[in-house]
């Protein structure tokens, strides 16, 4: 019967819309943390736009959370664990970190 194969089941094909392959994950530490809720987050590719960069994925955000904008100027963005200008590529899969300076004593 069809119903026997548990790969013929309904919903056990993954879709565009579920496929972790079609969106980054987000890290926000500190004020941005404080900003969004969350100190991690998916945003699908398709919400960033046609320009793939770190700096259109802080654009996404901020289209989310308004309140990052104020964060804007002084954030430093990492890819994968290293720290990049606005105008480095990002991937489906890739992990963009939202760092706020830190202050210590």
């Amino acid at each position: 019967m069809a119903g026997d194969n548990p790969s013929q089941a309904a919903g056990a094909q993954p879709t565009a819309e579920n496929a972790p392959d079609v969106a980054i994950r987000v890290l926000a530490f500190a004020g941005a943390r404080d900003v969004t809720g969350v100190s991690e987050l998916e945003l699908p590719l398709a919400e960033i736009g046609p320009e793939h960069t770190a700096g259109a994925v802080m654009d996404a955000l901020v289209g989310r959370y308004p309140e990052l904008g104020d964060f804007r100027r002084i954030i430093r963005l990492a890819v994968n664990g290293t720290y990049v200008e606005p105008g480095a590529p990002v991937a489906a899969g890739d992990e963009v970190a939202l760092i706020p300076p830190v202050a210590g004593g």
